[in-house]
C-alpha cells in the first residue's frame, strides 16, 4: 500500500535542518570542511597531516613536512574555496597550516 504523502527520507531530513535546526547544519558543515582536508587532498598529503581541527571558522592543519606546508600555503584561497564547496557552505575562512 502506497502513502500520498511519501517522501524521501533525505528530502524530509533537508528540510527539517533548513527549517529548524541552523546550528546543526553549520557543525554538520564544519564537520565535513575537516574531513574534506583528506578526501580533497588524497593519501599523500593524509600522510603528513598530524592533526585537523575546526574553530572559529578557521581550519587548522598540523604537518610533519615543512616543504609540504609551504607549497600549500602557495594554493591557500583555492584550498578554502574547495573546502567551503565540499562542507555545503562557506564555513572556513581561513587555513592556519603549522
Amino acid at each position: 500500500m502506497k502513502k500520498k504523502n511519501a517522501q524521501p527520507l533525505s528530502e524530509l531530513m533537508s528540510d527539517f535542518y533548513d527549517n529548524h535546526n541552523k546550528g546543526l547544519k553549520e557543525k554538520l558543515s564544519e564537520h565535513r570542511a575537516v574531513k574534506a582536508w583528506s578526501e580533497l587532498l588524497g593519501e599523500g598529503v593524509s600522510k603528513y597531516t598530524k592533526n585537523v581541527y575546526f574553530k572559529r571558522n578557521v581550519l587548522y592543519v598540523h604537518l610533519s613536512s615543512a616543504v609540504l606546508r609551504a607549497e600549500l600555503l602557495m594554493y591557500k584561497e583555492e584550498l578554502i574555496v574547495k573546502i567551503n564547496e565540499f562542507a555545503g557552505m562557506p564555513v572556513v575562512s581561513d587555513i592556519v597550516l603549522r
